[in-house]
């Protein structure tokens, strides 16, 4: 054996004793490798999302005194996520239509203009708040159920933000059930005072239908904007949200 050769073997030399050894199998190499996570990823809408050819949609119908025809508000959904935990529909885009062709312009560039916010994704529930807040300058109107509406811009923000707690998009924050018992029990007290301060006449508390039975001398709720606020006490108490000054 020539020195090189000799220098090789010292090179291959182990300087410590051997304790044990193992002999790698092919599932032992297997589970050295990374795994990759095959979940698919959750769908989100995004602005680069194509256009199903078949959308779910909703249609409701707006009947204003501003007009004597109807506004028809059809909102199409998306369905992400089909078939798992994570399935939910998104509002992709809005339609709006009514003869009034007074109304024509301005609805077109809202109505693609709300399409364009759904379209981009991200919450998009800030947008029924934004519409319900314009304020029409020749004074807004009260809808069937006692419900001032402020524009009629605000009332398609009202359909909606509608839609979006049917989708389960936005929560219905509602009275708990002792908060209904208590403005139960103070409806029915208010009734019985109303009837007896004016026995012989007309009730003051008469219900009017177009109010959402409510009261009918009841004035509009600062919070909901319902009419359905009765002075009791010394101080109004709304019967349809709860809001009242009494503590």
């Amino acid at each position: 054996m020539n020195s090189e050769q000799q220098d090789s073997v010292k090179r291959l030399c182990i300087s410590q004793p051997i304790i044990g050894y193992k002999v790698l199998t092919e599932e032992d190499k297997a589970a050295e490798k990374v795994e990759v996570d095959t979940t698919p990823a959750i769908e989100q809408v995004h602005e680069n999302l194509t256009r199903p050819d078949f959308l779910m949609g909703s249609t409701y119908k707006i009947k204003t005194p501003m007009s004597e025809h109807a506004l028809y508000i059809t909102i199409n959904d998306i369905l992400l996520n089909q078939g798992t935990e994570h399935e939910q529909r998104h509002p992709y885009e809005i339609f709006i239509n009514s003869k009034n062709m007074d109304h024509f312009m301005w609805v077109v560039a809202l109505t693609r203009v709300i399409s364009a916010v759904f379209r981009k994704g991200g919450d998009v529930t800030f947008m029924a708040e934004e519409l319900k807040a314009v304020f029409d300058p020749k004074g807004g109107y009260f809808k069937k159920g006692g419900k001032f509406m402020p524009s009629l811009v605000a009332e398609i923000g009202e359909a909606i933000e509608g839609h979006l707690k049917m989708i389960g998009l936005l929560e219905e924050p509602g009275l708990d059930q002792h908060q209904q018992q208590i403005l139960d029990e103070k409806r029915a007290e208010y009734e019985k005072r109303s009837s007896a301060g004016s026995a012989g006449t007309d009730s003051a508390a008469a219900v009017n239908d177009d109010n959402g039975g409510f009261p009918a001398d009841a004035i509009v709720c600062n919070k909901c904007s319902t009419k359905a606020a009765i002075l009791m006490d010394g101080c109004y108490t709304c019967l349809n949200c709860g809001d009242s000054k009494c503590g």
